[in-house]
């Protein structure tokens, strides 16, 4: 039987998370400031004397947790992919007629445009209601757990439905996504508290509002007014999640998640462009960052059943803003090495401010564009920055000069290793064709360590500078082969240093086989690509020996990337350096992903109800082992659903539709009769 503790504690935080939401969420309270700070004192006092029924979700326990060591990594339910851009309507239309040949003849679409919020994604898990889980969006694969932090959000609803007297449908599980930003008046109160107290200013409010979040302190992010809205689920068990983002976006807002309000409806593409014209007259009006506008088709299982390519869906845009720009002088400029050996011009400017970030630096992109635009060092130029798009040179004021300006002509040999530079047919780009070139490897050694790639603990650029310079690292696969004597001879690496940085290379032998690929830095294959290579081939040696036209093939992978990659495997010195990591022990096999057999190769699954012996995340891996794919919502494309005990309206929809509609011994048989 339920104390009388308990029940009012249950009721009080019920009333104090309903009236944070309306306050927080909708600015629209209830209670005065008086009435719900008696509520507030009434909890405290019953949670000093009942501790042993203090719960995670309580509004007192905003204030966070003892400061986090570590963040842990999170895997994400699924991929949580970027978007193309478009920058005028001529790209949005070229996107609309891109995926025409994708969509059922003579379709009328409508879409959901919704603000592009410039601060940090996030993704929320929720279990029975309840909030579990906060991460980052990472590299779109792995993120970072931030739950503590992220509870120390007003706004961030730790129990669904918010309001106790709704009577909405949720699923027992899923994964939202969103963005976590730093309203502009409470930017500038902060700053304006820290220039009181002497302290240094924030520079803008998005760097603020993520360095925010990833604070080991949980109560320095409670310190921040920080506040968040929520824009689509990726990942959920059950029913109730809405086909229509426009009405997902409602139904998550019943929920008590926070919403933009600015989001509209457009019945064609003129109403998107109209909208976007308006959001570019009211982008400084509102009191958040945007750097443009997101169209989605509104029809999800539709836009998902268009696929992507690389790491872009094709079911959604984002059309951005024009850049800010300022102009400044060109003082220098100088050459960078890449990795693949592209010699690329940078500019050296008088340092300037747009947006809120001092640049000092920015790309000249090639010296075609260069010669063509006419620019010479000591010209005042015209500087672009949009959001964390590396700044760069628009091009001079010619009226401006003097005459003292210099030509800038492109290097005839590397600067770092002289070896004479080459221009191939149809390119722009000037390469540096010494695979032994120092500072290509630099940059090759400092990707292939790097987070997004194998991820070596203590192994820093200028560690990796350092071993090349003393003869000890002449390609990357000798990360491996290492020896702890020679690291400790050089000045400045003591015993505990170097241990440290043998152990964190040792325990990147485990990083899976996808991991691996993106470090070898193939043209064009990063982390994306590589998990769709690898999901589609399940190993480095399948890749291998995968002609153009069966890459091709794979779901996101283009013309241009299957030469590049057929072309970096056709190499002689790739074979041998792929033999040294086979012989140092690294990951080629994909195990988890890799098919047992390819039975339901090709077939699109939706997974309904409760089947007799399988849980949902059995059944997935049944068919994904088996070469078939999941997905969470019923459409044309959809080839079979998985049906058991009370199936709901995904049924119907299947029936509707005429799709195949299995129970899991169905399954089963379709998997053995294909086998």
């Amino acid at each position: 039987m339920t104390t009388l503790p308990e029940a009012r504690l249950e009721q009080l935080r019920e009333l104090i998370n309903f009236h944070l939401y309306r306050y927080h969420v909708l600015d629209a309270p209830l209670i005065s400031d008086g009435e719900y700070d008696a509520l507030y004192r009434e909890l405290v006092e019953l949670e000093a004397a009942y501790p042993e029924l203090i719960t995670v979700d309580s509004p007192t326990q905003r204030t966070g947790a003892e400061p986090l060591d570590v963040f842990e990594k999170v895997s994400h339910p699924a991929p949580v992919l970027s978007l193309a851009n478009a920058f005028n309507e001529e790209d949005l239309f070229a996107w609309r007629k891109r995926i025409d040949r994708l969509l059922p003849d003579e379709i009328n679409l409508n879409y959901v445009v919704e603000p592009k919020i410039d601060g940090l994604s996030v993704l929320l898990t929720y279990q029975d209601g309840m909030f579990v889980q906060g991460a980052t969006r990472g590299n779109g694969i792995v993120g970072e757990d931030i739950t503590a932090n992220l509870r120390t959000f007003f706004a961030l609803p730790k129990k669904v439905p918010v309001d106790p007297a709704s009577n909405v449908i949720f699923p027992p599980y899923f994964v939202v996504r969103g963005e976590a930003f730093f309203p502009l008046d409470q930017f500038a109160e902060l700053n304006k508290k820290r220039q009181a107290a002497g302290e240094p200013l924030y520079m803008n409010p998005r760097n603020t509002a993520a360095g925010s979040l990833r604070q080991l302190d949980p109560k320095i992010t409670a310190q921040r007014p920080l506040t968040l809205f929520i824009y689509d689920v990726i990942a959920w068990d059950g029913e109730g999640i809405p086909d229509e983002q426009w009405n997902r976006l409602s139904y998550l807002s019943v929920l008590g998640f926070p919403v933009s309000k600015d989001i509209v409806l457009c019945q064609n593409l003129e109403e998107v462009v109209e909208a976007y014209w308006n959001w570019k007259k009211k982008r400084n009006q509102i009191n958040y960052e945007v750097d443009g506008i997101v169209v989605k088709i509104n029809d999800q299982p539709l836009a998902q059943s268009l696929g992507f390519v690389g790491k872009d869906p094709r079911g959604a845009i984002a059309m951005k803003f024009p850049a800010q720009e300022k102009s400044t002088k060109l003082l220098d400029v100088v050459v960078n090495v890449g990795r693949t050996g592209i010699l690329a011009p940078n500019a050296i400017l008088e340092p300037v401010e747009i947006g809120g970030v001092i640049v000092r630096n920015a790309t000249l992109h090639n010296y075609d564009e260069i010669a063509r635009k006419d620019i010479r060092i000591g010209d005042v130029v015209m500087v672009k920055r949009a959001g964390d798009v590396i700044p760069y040179v628009i091009g001079p004021v010619p009226d401006l000069r003097n005459g003292s300006e210099q030509l800038i002509e492109p290097p005839e040999r590397c600067p770092f290793c002289d070896t004479p530079v080459i221009q191939p047919p149809d390119e722009v780009a000037i390469y540096c064709d010494n695979p032994t070139c120092p500072e290509q490897l630099v940059r090759r050694v400092e990707y292939f360590v790097g987070r997004s790639a194998m991820d070596i603990d203590k192994f820093g650029s200028q560690t990796g500078a350092l071993l090349i310079e003393q003869g000890l690292i002449k390609d990357i696969a000798d990360i491996y082969y290492l020896k702890r004597a020679d690291i400790l001879s050089l000045e400045g690496f003591q015993e505990k240093k170097v241990d440290n940085l043998m152990l964190g290379i040792e325990a990147s032998k485990t990083q899976p086989a996808d991991r691996f690929l993106t470090a070898l830095g193939i043209r064009f294959v990063g982390t994306v690509v590589a998990g769709l290579l690898l999901q589609a081939l399940g190993s480095i040696d399948r890749l291998e020996q995968s002609n153009k036209e069966q890459l091709e093939e794979i779901e996101g992978i283009g013309p241009e990337t299957a030469a590049t990659v057929v072309t970096w495997f056709e190499s002689q010195s790739n074979i041998r350096l792929l033999e040294k990591f086979r012989q140092a022990g690294l990951n080629f096999e994909l195990e988890s992903s890799q098919p047992e057999s390819d039975s339901l190769a090709g077939s699109i699954f939706v997974i309904t109800g409760t089947l007799p012996t399988m849980s949902r995340n059995e059944a997935k891996q049944f068919i994904e082992v088996r070469g078939g794919r999941v997905t969470g919502s019923v459409s044309k494309r959809t080839d079979y659903l998985l049906a058991g005990e009370a199936a709901g309206s995904k049924l119907d929809k299947a029936r509707n539709l005429g799709i195949s509609i299995l129970d899991e011994a169905a399954l089963k048989r379709l998997a053995s009769s294909k086998s």
